[in-house]
């Protein structure tokens, strides 16, 4: 018998769970108050890594993901993403050598670089790095238009996409039988919640409590200009890539800047830093900025799975969504459909916080 799916949220998360359950069988509906694309997915640097700062249990999760979006883009044609390269030089030397001989260690692809070579791998820095590490197979997933093909892709193999508001899950006897979405019912076998930083009011419904952090990240966007940069740059308290399209985004951290007081002047005092960065950067102009809030685990690391004591409810809620989207995708769908959970999955249970 066919499953019928309901996926709550349109970001990066819960495109690529419809997708993939899509291209499994199932018929999947997806639920979105916001549209393709989500509400933290369009605010994200977009940054696809296993970088630094992780215990190797999560780098090993990390960099499946990333061979994962290698598959995914043969499979879908035409997603935005760009492998180009990461320079990071926002650690002090002695933690920026720690971190290569550790992740080296682990098989990541790390180039120690000093002023020179930064130089030929980002010619406009005003100020290359006398020490900086390089991963060439780090990249980018330009992310509301990657959630976006995906979802365009599972409608035209099946799955339908609802724009509206969810009330609230439907429990009955120890188990999630659908939801209410905009005073409708809508039944279903299993219901993910992938609603980034509207999951715990979600799962709160059915008496799951999801213990999330919002911090908000401010970034911001130039209007599209020639080329400056070839890839990620992530120098201190500077974050910054160009787009396709060639906007040069960017934020203190990858994480976005606190926004403070007044969101404005911080965006204003963030792209100034950013220009005086660049050589040849004097016609770089502001366009906007976003204030994204992420959806952030209170121990940081994802929450995937099915909820203790309540049957047809599976979670997916994480802050490196962009990054981790297409494993979770497969993994969420072989342990929905097949019952087989990932080893690689194991430590991100909901069930850690009770």
């Amino acid at each position: 018998m066919t499953k019928h799916i309901i996926v709550i949220g349109a970001g990066i998360i819960g495109a690529s769970i419809a997708w993939h359950l899509t291209k499994a069988g199932a018929r999947v509906t997806v639920v979105s108050a916001s549209g393709a694309g989500g509400v933290a997915t369009p605010n994200s640097f977009a940054w696809i890594n296993a970088s630094w700062g992780n215990p190797e249990v999560y780098f090993r999760l990390r960099i499946r993901a990333m061979a994962e979006w290698k598959r995914l883009a043969k499979d879908v044609a035409g997603l935005p993403l760009a492998w180009c390269g990461g320079l990071c030089f926002d650690l002090p030397p002695d933690r920026l050598e720690a971190y290569a001989a550790e992740h080296l260690s682990w098989g990541y692809g790390i180039e120690r670089v000093g002023r020179e070579r930064a130089a030929q791998i980002e010619p406009n820095l005003v100020d290359p790095p006398d020490f900086a590490v390089y991963v060439a197979e780090e990249g980018v997933a330009e992310p509301a238009a990657t959630a976006k093909a995906l979802l365009a892709d599972a409608e035209q193999s099946g799955a339908r996409v609802i724009i509206g508001v969810v009330d609230r899950l439907i429990p009955s006897d120890g188990k999630v039988t659908g939801v209410v979405v905009s005073g409708e019912t809508v039944g279903a076998d299993e219901v993910v919640v992938a609603a980034g930083t509207g999951t715990p009011a979600i799962a709160a419904t059915a008496g799951i409590k999801l213990p999330l952090d919002t911090p908000p990240g401010l970034i911001v966007h130039s209007r599209p200009y020639k080329k400056l940069l070839n890839g990620l740059v992530h120098a201190e308290r500077l974050h910054m890539r160009q787009t396709a399209e060639g906007r040069i985004v960017a934020g203190s951290d990858f994480a976005g800047s606190d926004p403070g007081e007044n969101p404005e002047a911080t965006a204003r005092d963030l792209f100034a830093a950013m220009r005086a960065a660049l050589h040849d950067a004097d016609g770089l102009e502001l366009d906007f900025h976003t204030v994204g809030y992420r959806p952030t685990p209170a121990d940081g690391f994802p929450i995937i799975g099915r909820a203790e004591g309540v049957g047809g409810l599976y979670i997916a809620v994480m802050h490196s969504g962009i990054t981790l989207a297409p494993a979770v995708g497969l993994f969420a769908t072989r342990e929905i459909l097949e019952g087989e959970r990932d080893g690689l999955l194991v430590p991100y249970g909901l069930e850690r916080f009770s």
